[in-house]
């Protein structure tokens, strides 16, 4: 994961605290709501065998079949509950999961869905997001598990070592997820399965859940035939990389996007103790900032203005573009001032594998800028593309990109047009670079805010106007597990290394993938954009 660092004078702290705090867009209560099975509710597959008709026994043998599916998935109650009495389990759940929904993501198809899996599972395994904070969830559960397992419990234990997560929502819902599980710790934790019910999901369409079929254009249907489909899928998918630890731990957000919602406040440094305060937070995805973040953030303005027109994920989408042609930025150059390209506003660093900074170079026609961390960008897109061989030995670039090698890929877009070019079989954006580490300073005056997005979350940054500065860090934080299906198209260093044995020859010209024992194991996990650092008042080089 990457995180982020945010250092003030000390009579402007409560004002920038504020102003890059963290605040849900939907509050969140951290009070747990246990739901308890009626005595009478039945787990599923526990019914009464009677005389029916032919056509009902057909029917009964359809349910009969469903809830003994279900059985694998189901987790009894007294999991979840702590000193509630044992439950008798005549079977032990094979992929048992707890599933986590944003009720308001995307298409606002969260309620039917929540609606749907209550149906299908145990009520205490399915969490509504607005209700219920993840990371007091996992604590309480895992928690009453590890009580459990003590007292002797085998169906804990398995559960333990089985368990999956799902979490429904866009990106910004996953990637908080995602951080909360990384700050776990845990020694094997759960995969995560993603549900897509954003408006871009490049989590869900990187790693396969959004199927080829649907193009990454349509949400999924939230009735029981749907969902019956995705755990039948959940069962026989694969994990993702292995988990790295990381140096997070949860909070409650104060006003920036669900990615930055898993991280708390830094100990100073001694040189920032009488002068600034310290933040940090991560992203799985990608961060971006420019063009394509001022169009996102005008879109989830309106959107938590007027939810209810936003409820069709067509339709969704051509607000985005409706919201690109009144901002001017499929005529840029006309519309809008130099000093809304990315050269005007910031000085770019990356760090390689030499350790060392080198500034970027930044073409002064870039309005946005995208550290690309999976190969899917709005939507499915891939905004780096293939370069050639030739292009390759001329700029030092590793390919394919992997998401667990520790590399950014950074693009950049010059206009609206630019990034309607994604659409076309070999378009892309502008490669920059490809790095371990990423910075961003702000020129003084440039301007007084700057917009940026972190996996498909927007905000609006303040920037000073006086001498102060504003540094943004990106490095690599940790990986999580993630279950991915055949259609995955995010690929780690196992799968290049298994086409590299095959295809020896493809190989033979790669010369600069040698790295050192620690670099060769730290690539071996899939793994978020590391770390995020806000600086002001930096000390001239």
């Amino acid at each position: 994961m990457r995180h982020l660092r945010i250092c003030r004078p000390q009579t402007k702290r409560c004002q920038w605290r504020h102003a890059v705090g963290v605040n849900f867009r939907h509050q969140l209560s951290a009070n747990m709501h246990v739901r308890f099975l009626d005595s009478e509710q039945k787990p599923p597959g526990q019914y009464f065998t009677r005389n029916y008709p032919a056509k009902a026994q057909d029917s009964m043998k359809n349910n009969l079949v469903k809830n003994n599916m279900l059985k694998e998935f189901y987790i009894p109650t007294y999991i979840f509950v702590p000193e509630s009495p044992v439950e008798k389990v005549s079977q032990i759940p094979s992929c048992p999961v707890i599933v986590f929904i944003n009720t308001k993501s995307g298409g606002q198809l969260g309620h039917d869905l929540i609606v749907t899996y209550r149906k299908l599972l145990n009520n205490s395994q399915v969490f509504d997001l607005l209700e219920e904070a993840p990371d007091k969830v996992l604590h309480k559960l895992y928690g009453n598990m590890e009580r459990l397992m003590r007292d002797g419990d085998t169906v804990a234990a398995e559960i333990h070592r089985r368990l999956r997560l799902i979490v429904a929502g866009g990106d910004g819902t996953a990637g908080w997820l995602l951080g909360v599980v990384s700050d776990l710790k845990l020694v094997h934790p759960p995969p995560v399965a993603t549900i897509p019910l954003g408006t871009g999901n490049n989590l869900p369409y990187s790693f396969g859940w959004k199927t080829n079929e649907m193009q990454g254009k349509r949400n999924p249907g939230t009735d029981e035939k749907s969902v019956l489909s995705f755990l039948q899928s959940l069962a026989h998918c694969h994990e993702n990389g292995k988990p790295k630890s990381s140096t997070c731990d949860p909070i409650a957000p104060l006003d920036l996007p669900h990615s930055l919602h898993a991280f708390h406040r830094v100990p100073n440094n001694p040189q920032d103790k009488e002068y600034s305060c310290t933040f940090r937070g991560g992203f799985w995805n990608y961060f971006s900032m420019g063009m394509d973040a001022q169009v996102s953030y005008a879109f989830h303005s309106e959107r938590k203005l007027h939810p209810e027109k936003f409820k069709n994920q067509l339709s969704n989408q051509k607000t985005y573009l409706k919201l690109a042609c009144t901002q001017g930025w499929f005529c840029a150059s006309l519309c809008h001032p130099m000093s809304r390209n990315i050269a005007h506003l910031s000085k770019v660093k990356i760090m390689k594998k030499s350790g060392k900074w080198e500034t970027l170079e930044i073409p002064q026609s870039i309005r946005s800028i995208v550290c690309l961390n999976l190969p899917s960008f709005s939507g499915g897109l891939n905004p780096w593309g293939t370069p050639s061989e030739r292009k390759q030995r001329k700029r030092d670039l590793v390919m394919p990109p992997l998401v667990d090698d520790g590399l950014l890929e950074i693009v950049g877009f010059k206009d609206a047009w630019h990034g309607l070019v994604l659409l076309s079989p070999k378009g892309h954006g502008t490669r920059l670079a490809q790095a371990h580490r990423v910075q961003f300073k702000f020129h003084k005056g440039a301007t007084d805010h700057a917009y940026m997005r972190l996996d498909g979350e927007p905000w609006n940054q303040p920037l000073p106007k006086d001498d102060g500065k504003v540094l943004v860090e990106i490095s690599h934080a940790g990986q999580v597990k993630m279950l991915a299906t055949k259609n995955c198209i995010a690929k780690g260093i196992h799968e290049a290394l298994a086409m590299s044995t095959v295809h020896p020859e493809s190989s033979s010209s790669s010369d600069d993938t040698d790295d050192d024992d620690d670099f060769a194991e730290e690539r071996k996990n899939f793994g978020a954009a590391l770390s995020f650092r806000y600086m002001d008042d930096v000390t001239k080089e």
